[in-house]
């Protein structure tokens, strides 16, 4: 009789259901290698010699949203010692019949030290309110700026280190309501150096 129970256990052993089947097993995905990307970063720099190593044209028509009709002039200033001004180049976008007719301008200046280029910032923006403009401020990336407006043109104004920056639209050259972001993206791309080919 005990043979029997210790035979029965033994065959409901063996008619029990099969284990589940093991998973497959798992095949790691495989991610392509990540591309770091370097983001520009705004510097004072020695002043470029071509408004093309300043703001190209083509990324200046980006910003705007549209071409300018006309040249790019640029006028290279000389030192200033009396200023504390030691370089200086402003780019003329879209020139018809003289500089004055450029919609945008965009102008960079050294100075022999950090306070002195400050300085000129807060002098100029100054002198534009005594004359009614007004002047808000802006951030340019993590910089801040004064955006001035009078009744002709836009002005972007700021410093970083030892040089200044000023990016300027004529009034309707960009929406009032775009210009300030477009102006500190110009003013960006004008303290950023580009990488030549």
């Amino acid at each position: 009789m005990v043979g029997l129970v210790v035979l029965a256990v033994l065959c409901s052993a063996c008619v029990s259901e099969p284990s589940p089947a093991a998973p497959p097993p798992r095949i790691p995905t495989i991610l392509p290698p990540t591309t770091v990307t370097r983001v520009p970063q705004m510097v004072d720099r020695e002043l470029p010699v071509d408004c093309e190593l300043i703001v190209p044209t083509d990324v200046l028509t980006t910003h705007l949203g549209h071409e300018l009709p006309g040249e790019l002039t640029q006028v290279v200033g000389i030192p200033e010692p009396s200023l504390g001004r030691t370089a200086k180049i402003d780019c003329y976008y879209g020139v018809g019949r003289g500089l004055a007719t450029a919609p945008v301008v965009i102008g960079l200046a050294t100075y022999v030290d950090e306070p002195t280029a400050a300085g000129r910032v807060t002098d100029s923006v100054d002198a534009e309110r005594r004359e009614g403009a007004t002047a808000t401020q802006v951030d340019v990336t993590r910089h801040k700026a004064s955006l001035v407006t009078t009744r002709d043109e836009r002005l972007l104004i700021g410093s970083l280190g030892k040089t200044t920056f000023v990016a300027r639209a004529k009034a309707g050259v960009v929406p009032d309501e775009k210009v300030g972001a477009v102006l500190a993206a110009l003013a960006q791309q004008a303290m950023t150096p580009v990488e030549e080919d």
